[in-house]
């Protein structure tokens, strides 16, 4: 069908909507299409599904990151490239109609392809919210037909735009799996009803600074013996006075990545289970684990199912996540700061651009390899996405360690590390390195410098060794 004919029948079709007898419809979907100017209505939405941390927070995120690029691509370029007038409302009636008509140009509908970006960002990281959202995009694309200010072509239009713009953001900011990491399973573990046996170590400052999660442990596992840090006991003290003392079956802990480690190391050496209770503000581990509430938890501990996981160490401390050198603790954290209000690929490129711009290389040998380093990454377990924004891993028990690093003796390295990061192609720039290996040997020529591992700040050393400890049991609902 040519160009014209479509016009005609968008067109006739335009028309027979125009010409549907009044309803009591007519009042709703006018104030639908009021409500979602400027993208009021997904704010509106996306405050309400930021209140839950996990998906729904992460949908939220997304959909707004989505909606955002949508509505400027539509606005700022295709209106002025394709420049189709409105309609003639010369005969819709007054009852359907808006007080103020748009001025700006009709193709494709701006309102459409906000709420398809927004419903479908949405719908990547939760499936159920974004089945919800649906209709309700679809009905603010129809609004605009109702009310006579779009052609029917320009809502098809701009729903597929908007679906296509999140869509495509996945090559930028990838969706997180549902499915937890790939673990083993466990070969004891014991049951402990209502947490008897259990000793649990809680940082109420790992979290959110009103929230203290002791009380709430103790309501799910109420023959538990939960202990706070305070200023001279950490989860080392704590869980270490524990195991001297012979009371526990199994030691847990509450708290962020650091804490978590804290607790694994101990773990490890008194040869018990851990019960993870994610309790900090980014829980990667526990994430990736798949727990990711504290009810979770403690079913797995009351049932007794738990699954073994790799852990690493760097000069005999044990870690969790990740370790570096260089300026990547600093680069994560303004890109965790800055993720919230400009998304996590364009905070990345921010957060490099910042860092690197006043960084100092380090002069190194990766296991006998001469190197001039800006960041060195060393995970446990094999990270993705690959670049300078590693999330996640596929699996917990792969016995390799992760090793990405930013080259610095590659020319404009830190100016096409942060192009890469923005066009989601850090991963192919020539002064990007990785490999994987079960043991890494760190010498560092430009002098000693402090390892970082799980958000904490190690000893300064000129030489670093990376390798693996025996497997960790964890308590976890799942089996592999």
């Amino acid at each position: 069908m040519t160009p014209l004919r479509l016009r005609y029948w968008d067109a006739r079709l335009h028309a027979a909507i125009g010409g549907l007898p009044a309803s009591p419809a007519d009042r709703w979907l006018r104030w639908l299409s009021r409500t979602a100017d400027h993208g009021k209505l997904w704010f509106a939405v996306a405050l309400v599904l930021g209140l839950r941390r996990g998906p729904l927070r992460r949908g939220a995120l997304r959909g707004v990151g989505s909606l955002a690029v949508a509505s400027s691509v539509v606005n700022a370029v295709l209106k002025r490239v394709f420049g189709r007038v409105r309609p003639d409302l010369a005969n819709l009636t007054t009852e359907r109609q808006l007080r103020r008509a748009p001025h700006t140009l009709s193709f494709p509908s701006g309102h459409s392809s906000s709420a398809a970006a927004f419903a479908t960002g949405v719908a990547m990281e939760s499936p159920l919210a974004g089945i919800a959202l649906g209709p309700l995009a679809l009905a603010v694309g129809y609004s605009r037909v109702h009310v006579g200010v779009h052609y029917p072509g320009d809502v098809v239009s701009g729903l597929a735009i908007g679906a296509g713009v999140a869509l495509a953001g996945r090559r930028w900011w990838p969706v997180r799996p549902t499915e937890p990491a790939r673990v083993r399973a466990a070969q004891t573990a014991p049951a402990l009803p209502d947490g008897e046996g259990l000793v649990v170590a809680v940082n109420p400052r790992s979290g959110p600074e009103d929230y203290d999660p002791a009380e709430e442990i103790r309501r799910l596992l109420p023959a538990a013996e939960v202990l706070s840090t305070s200023a001279g006991r950490n989860i080392t003290d704590l869980l270490e006075e524990a195991v001297r003392s012979g009371r526990p079956a199994a030691l847990g802990v509450a708290g962020g990545d650091g804490s978590v480690a804290a607790a694994a190391a101990v773990a490890l050496d008194a040869g018990l289970p851990l019960a993870v209770v994610p309790a900090g503000t980014l829980n990667h581990f526990a994430r990736d684990l798949g727990v990711e509430t504290l009810e979770e938890a403690a079913e797995a501990v009351t049932a007794g199912q738990a699954v073994c996981v790799d852990v690493a160490d760097v000069n005999g401390v044990p870690f969790l996540n990740t370790a570096s050198i260089g300026v990547y603790p600093e680069l994560v954290r303004r890109r965790d700061a800055l993720e919230s209000r400009m998304g996590r690929w364009t905070a990345t490129a921010a957060a490099a651009a910042q860092v690197l711009r006043g960084g100092t290389p380090v002069s190194m040998v990766l296991n006998g390899r001469p190197a001039q380093v800006w960041i060195l990454f060393v995970g446990n377990c094999e990270y993705t996405p690959r670049g300078l924004a590693p999330a996640w891993r596929p699996r917990l028990e792969d016995g390799l360690l992760d090793v990405q690093y930013l080259r610095a003796d590659v020319p404009f390295s830190r100016t096409r590390a942060v192009l890469g990061a923005l066009l989601g192609v850090s991963d192919h720039s020539s002064g990007y390195a990785s490999f994987q290996t079960a043991q890494l040997r760190v010498h560092l020529w430009s002098g000693a410098q402090r390892v970082a591992y799980d958000g904490e700040t190690g000893e300064s050393s000129s030489t670093f060794v990376f390798g693996k400890r025996s497997p960790l049991t964890v308590y976890c609902s799942r089996t592999s």
